[in-house]
């Protein structure tokens, strides 16, 4: 019996050996199950039909507005409580009409990137000229520029309005008296005459200086912002006080736009709070080492924060912030990778990256809606994501998203997970009604990433939502705390 056991000892070594070739094979062509998380379907339809009869004048309630030595903290609402999105025959049509808006506000960013990285100088743009001023413009209500809102204090004493936030434009502009041709907006148009810190820049200046375009008229700035589908606001470019809140002092000799002439841009809002990472974006006037925002669910009745002059919360998730040498406006995220189901897809880490001619890259926008991948990326994340979705009942596309699905008979739904990966192993999973939303208030969902065909990718709000994202402008990180509006 011993003689056996022993002459069984070759054939058992022999056999860990080929084991032991074998499992490094066996451990990859077996993966370890998705990742997945639980999709609340009840509630998103709810909120649906909630959001489609919100009485929109709570939102002319006084705002919650703090500020302390470190930062200030102002209410944010997104456009469709303050444009009232009863306006809308069901929630299908809501859906299409952002859509529509955000497919003209991608355009609008990639064409001044286009712009900017192809080299065309100030002085080959269309040359302002002051008889401008006296006729209308084209309409802007397809630009779409301006997903959420912010209650600001313009001039001395401060008159309270309406300011969409556009973390993807330097000018911060309002309608202003005498106002020939505007649009509608929610407050009164602001007067000039009124405030006592309205004061107008010479030509000489170097804001005046500082614009893309501009011309003179008696040695006062005027100012013209154009937009990618062509429509545009002129005016004088003056000096005022910006207040965040219904007291305080304010924020003196902020230059911004004064426009006479500007029909139909931002239905609802007084103008255009500009974030961008230009010269002439209100951070930079003011020196703020950072700021960071908080954006709820648009469905939500709930207000959103933004924080001026904060930095990185510590613990937070945190991403290189990177700036185009050709474009100063846009904020540029250092990205590696994407996972799904906790499974990083082979995509080359150069797909997110900046080229030396300033193409390419992904940015972070608080206007624009939805994600934009290059195609080859999108291709890649949305199919690994319906390989993990195959029990789920497929439907037909909805507009720009080509992968839905029929949820009308379930009450919550298993799919996989969604992180954006970044340098140092750092990755963020964003929430899962942040990329399966629902289009319509019958079950239709839909997987909320989009392909385009430029070399630059955006993250979107509907990624962002629920998560503070924190522009550390100092120390030239982006950071991310989830659930922390």
């Amino acid at each position: 019996m011993a003689e056996g056991i022993f002459a069984s000892a070759p054939f058992l070594s022999a056999l860990l050996v080929v084991f032991s070739f074998l499992y490094p094979v066996l451990s990859r062509t077996t993966p370890r199950p998705l990742e997945t998380t639980t999709l609340d379907v009840s509630t998103s339809l709810k909120n649906t039909l909630a959001i489609l009869s919100v009485d929109r004048r709570s939102l002319d309630r006084p705002a919650t507005e703090s500020s302390s030595s470190h930062a200030t903290t102002v209410s944010l609402h997104s456009r469709d409580l303050l444009k009232g999105s009863a306006t809308h025959e069901d929630y299908r049509a809501l859906t299409l009409a952002r859509l529509a808006r955000d497919s003209a506000r991608v355009e609008s960013l990639t064409t001044k990137l286009n712009v900017a990285v192809k080299g065309i100088k100030k002085s080959d743009l269309t040359p302002l000229q002051t008889e401008d001023l006296e006729g209308s413009i084209v309409s802007g209500t397809s630009q779409g520029s301006g997903e959420y809102f912010s209650r600001v204090g313009i001039g001395k004493p401060p008159k309270s309005m309406y300011m969409v936030l556009d973390t993807g434009s330097d000018v911060t502009w309002v309608q202003c008296q005498p106002c020939s041709d505007c649009y509608s907006q929610t407050d009164p148009v602001f007067d000039p005459a009124a405030s006592s810190s309205y004061s107008p820049l010479s030509c000489g200046s170097t804001q005046c200086k500082s614009l893309d375009v501009t011309a003179c008229r008696n040695d006062s700035c005027l100012y013209q912002v154009s937009y990618g589908d062509g429509s545009y606001t002129v005016g004088d470019f003056v000096t005022e006080t910006i207040t965040f809140g219904d007291s305080g002092p304010g924020v003196n000799n902020i230059a911004i736009g004064c426009g006479h002439d500007n029909q139909g841009l931002f239905v609802g809002a007084a103008g255009l709070l500009g974030l961008g990472g230009g010269s002439l974006s209100f951070p930079s006037q003011i020196k703020v080492s950072g700021f960071s925002y908080c954006l709820v669910d648009r469905d939500s009745m709930s207000a959103s924060t933004l924080q001026l002059g904060s930095g990185a919360p510590a613990g937070s998730v945190t991403a290189p912030l990177l700036r185009n040498r050709k474009f100063e406006t846009f904020y540029y995220l250092g990205m590696t990778g994407i996972s799904v189901g906790g499974r990083l897809l082979s995509i080359p880490s150069s797909s997110f990256s900046m080229d030396e001619s300033g193409d390419g890259g992904i940015i972070m926008d608080c206007g624009t809606a939805v994600t934009r991948l290059q195609s080859e990326v999108y291709n890649v994340l949305r199919d690994a994501f319906v390989s993990g979705t195959q029990k789920l009942p497929s439907t037909s596309g909805v507009a720009l998203f080509d992968t839905c699905y029929d949820l009308s008979s379930m009450s919550s739904v298993e799919v996989p997970t969604v992180s954006l990966h970044f340098p140092e192993e750092k990755k963020l999973q964003l929430p899962v009604k942040n990329y399966l939303i629902p289009v319509d208030s019958s079950g239709t969902f839909c997987f909320a990433f989009a392909p385009t065909s430029s070399a630059l990718s955006i993250i979107g709000n509907v990624q962002q939502q629920g998560t503070r994202v924190a522009f550390d402008l100092a120390k030239s990180v982006v950071a991310f705390e989830p659930n922390k509006c």
